[in-house]
């Protein structure tokens, strides 16, 4: 399965920057939807588009792999 981590990266991001950051920002920001980002929280992740991934690595200035990882299935 693939797994998002943009409650941690969205944590740590507000964090450094002393603030609180919602999904409005970030959606406004990244011009990924606010729903999209909504979905990505979620345990069992979402389908999205390598430019929706772009723009949330741009945002939290980031890799891919800071952003996604891949747990495996249980059997």
């Amino acid at each position: 399965m693939i797994r998002f981590k943009l409650k941690e990266l969205t944590a740590e991001k507000a964090f450094r920057e002393g603030r609180r950051i919602n999904l409005q920002e970030i959606a406004e920001q990244t011009g990924v939807h606010r729903t999209t980002l909504s979905k990505l929280q979620s345990p069992t992740g979402h389908n999205t588009t390598t430019e929706n991934l772009n723009a949330l690595c741009k945002y939290f200035d980031c890799a891919i792999q800071d952003l996604i990882e891949y747990v495996p299935d249980e059997p």
